[in-house]
C-alpha cells in the first residue's frame, strides 16, 4: 500500500491496551494516609488541648514563643505561644497554651512567675535554668472561678506550692530587718517563712503573712506571742555579759520567734488567719499587758542631753514607761527655757494588788499618783550608763522636798520634778566654791609670811644666846649625875650605912611586935607592971 504521492506505503498503527479505570493508583494512597494522620492529629490536639490564658510579667527577659515552657513541679504543663508588648508599653504579656490536665491552673487564684537563678532569704534557687533557660512557674489556685488573663509575680512566692499549713496575720510597728522568705522559729528551730507584707492602710504600721507549716501548726495558740529575732541581745549586769540570738541565719536574713505566753503549747491550735501583735523583742512580747496608760508631763530646768526618745521611766528598779517626746519651751512669766519631757506611764506595773486597788482605770491611776505626789513622789533625771552617759527618768520619793502637787494643763498631766543628783552636787560644788572665794588668802599669806619671819628671828636668838646657856646647864647635870651614881653604887659608904640602918630598924620593929602581943595578953601589966619570977 502506498501513498498518493507515489511514496512507500506506511507501517500499521501499533495496538494500544486501555487501563481499566474502576482501580485506582497506588501513588495516590500516601496523600490520603498523610491527611488521614493530620486530620487524626488535630483531633488529638484539640481533644488534649487545655485552656489558652495570658500571663503579664513585668519584664520578657527568658521568654521566647515556642521555646520556653510551662511546668509544675519540673512538669510541663503548658508552653509559650507568643510575646508581646503590652498596650501601656510597660509589661510584656504571654500568651501561654495549656495542657488538658492543667485545667485547675485557670483558677482566679492561681500564681504565676519567671524562675530564674536568684539568691533569696530562703537560700538559692533556679540553678537548673543555668543549662535549660528560664521557664516559668505555676502555682494552682483552689477558687472554683476561673479567668485567663493573670498577673505574674516579680518572684517566687515564699511559701512552696503544694507545701500544707496556715497562714496567720501579724501587725507590727516596723518590718525590722525581715522581708519575704524570712524564717519563723518556734524555740529556735525554723517552723516556716514570712509569706508577704504590706504597709498598713491607715500608715501606723506594718501587716505581714507569715506560714507555718503543717507539723507545727498546734504550737501556735490565740494567747501565742510573736516578736522579731533578727537581733542581737547583748547585755551587761551583774551575773556578766549575757549575748541572745536565735541563729546565724537570722542575722543575715531577719527572722520572727513566737511561743506562748505560759511556755506551754496550746490546748488548740489557733484558726488561719488568726491576727496577732508582733512586739519588738521577747521581753516586750511576753510582758504581762499594761492596761490603760497615762500620759504626764515633767519640766527639767537641766539640759536633757544624754535623753532620748523610748527612754525608760524607772520606780525603784520597775520600769513604768517610757520617754514619748524631748522638747523645749519657753517660759514668759520667769523670761527663760525650760524642758518638757512626755512621757508615757502604765500604772498596773505595779502589780496586781494596786491594780485590784485603783480598779485598773485610768481615772484610779491619775489619783493614786496625786496620792504619791502628795506623799513626796517626784521626777528626776539620773545617769543609766556611764560609759555611754544616757539619761533615764527615774520616779522616787523625795519626803524633803518642796510641797508640790499633781497639776494639769489641758488635760495633760504635770509631774513635779527635783534637780539630779549630779545636778545638786554641782549645787554644792558651786556653794562651797562661793564659800572660798570669801576666804582672804592674800591677808592669810601676809599674816602667814610675817609669822614665819618672827619664827626666824626668833630660832636665830635661840641659837645666839639660849643654846649655849644650855649647854653649860647640861655639863653641869651631868656632873651631878655622875656624883649620885658614885653615891648608889653598891660599894659606897652610902650604900653600907643604909643597909645597916635598915637591919637596926627591922630588930626594932621584931621587938615592938613581941611587946605589942605580950601586952595583948597581959593588959594588966600596964598598971601592975611585969611580974617577978618566983624563986625556987
Amino acid at each position: 500500500m502506498s501513498d498518493l504521492d507515489g511514496n512507500e506505503p506506511l507501517p500499521p498503527a501499533p495496538d494500544i491496551d486501555k487501563p481499566n479505570r474502576w482501580l485506582p493508583s497506588l501513588i495516590w494512597l500516601i496523600p490520603v494516609l498523610a491527611a488521614i494522620i493530620g486530620a487524626t492529629q488535630v483531633v488529638n490536639w484539640m481533644t488534649n488541648k487545655g485552656p489558652t490564658i495570658t500571663v503579664t510579667f513585668a519584664t520578657g527577659e527568658g521568654l521566647e514563643a515556642g521555646k520556653t515552657k510551662v511546668k509544675y513541679k519540673d512538669v510541663d504543663i503548658g508552653d509559650v505561644v507568643a510575646v508581646t508588648l503590652g498596650e501601656d508599653g510597660n509589661r510584656v504579656v504571654a500568651k501561654i497554651q495549656m495542657a488538658k490536665e492543667a485545667k485547675k491552673f485557670a483558677a482566679e487564684d492561681t500564681r504565676f512567675w519567671v524562675v530564674r537563678p536568684q539568691i533569696g532569704a530562703s537560700g538559692v534557687s533556679g540553678l537548673g535554668t543555668l543549662l535549660s533557660g528560664p521557664y516559668i512557674g505555676a502555682a494552682p489556685g483552689t477558687k472554683g472561678t476561673t479567668r485567663s488573663e493573670f498577673t505574674g509575680l516579680d518572684g517566687p512566692p515564699a511559701v512552696p506550692p503544694g507545701l500544707k499549713g496556715r497562714e496567720y496575720r501579724l501587725h507590727g510597728e516596723s518590718l525590722g530587718s525581715v522581708g519575704i522568705g524570712s524564717p519563723v522559729y518556734y524555740r529556735r528551730v525554723k517552723v516556716g517563712q514570712i509569706a508577704s507584707f504590706d504597709l498598713n492602710k491607715a500608715g501606723d504600721g506594718i501587716d505581714m503573712s507569715v506560714f507555718v507549716e503543717e507539723p507545727y501548726v498546734g504550737f501556735v495558740g490565740t494567747n501565742t506571742r510573736w516578736w522579731h529575732a533578727s537581733g542581737v541581745d547583748l547585755r551587761l549586769d551583774a551575773g556578766g555579759f549575757k549575748l541572745n540570738t536565735q541563729s546565724l541565719a537570722a542575722l543575715a536574713t531577719g527572722g520572727i520567734s513566737f511561743e506562748s505566753d505560759n511556755g506551754q503549747k496550746p490546748a488548740m491550735a489557733a484558726p488561719a488567719g488568726t491576727r496577732f501583735i508582733l512586739a519588738e523583742d521577747r521581753a516586750a512580747a511576753l510582758r504581762t499587758p499594761d492596761g490603760p496608760g497615762l500620759s504626764a508631763v515633767l519640766y527639767f530646768d537641766q539640759s536633757l542631753r544624754g535623753l532620748a526618745p523610748g527612754a525608760p521611766v524607772d520606780f525603784r528598779g520597775i520600769v513604768l514607761g517610757e520617754v514619748r517626746t524631748v522638747g523645749v519651751e519657753f517660759d514668759r512669766a520667769r523670761k527663760s527655757f525650760r524642758m518638757p519631757v512626755t512621757i508615757d506611764l502604765y500604772p498596773g506595773r505595779l502589780g496586781q494588788q494596786f491594780i485590784d486597788a485603783f480598779a485598773g482605770d485610768a481615772k484610779g491611776g491619775q489619783d493614786a499618783l496625786t496620792l504619791m505626789v502628795g506623799h513626796g513622789l517626784r521626777g528626776q533625771l539620773r545617769t543609766g550608763s556611764l560609759l555611754t552617759s544616757q539619761l533615764y527618768v527615774a520616779l522616787d520619793f523625795f519626803p524633803g522636798s518642796q510641797k508640790a502637787a499633781l497639776a494639769v494643763h489641758d488635760g495633760q498631766l504635770i509631774l513635779p520634778t527635783v534637780p539630779g543628783s549630779l545636778d545638786e552636787l554641782q549645787s554644792q560644788l558651786k556653794s562651797i566654791a562661793g564659800k572660798l572665794d570669801k576666804i582672804p588668802f592674800d591677808d592669810i599669806g601676809k599674816n602667814l609670811n610675817a609669822t614665819l619671819k618672827q619664827a626666824n628671828a626668833t630660832l636665830a636668838r635661840l641659837d645666839k644666846q639660849v643654846l649655849p646657856e644650855m649647854q653649860d646647864t647640861l655639863a653641869a647635870a651631868r656632873k651631878t649625875f655622875s656624883s649620885a651614881e658614885s653615891l648608889l653604887a653598891k660599894d659606897s659608904p652610902l650604900q653600907s650605912d643604909l643597909r645597916q640602918t635598915l637591919q637596926e630598924v627591922t630588930r626594932t620593929m621584931e621587938s615592938l611586935d613581941a611587946l605589942s602581943d605580950y601586952l595583948e595578953r597581959h593588959p594588966e601589966s600596964l598598971i601592975r607592971g611585969k611580974p617577978q619570977e618566983k624563986k625556987k
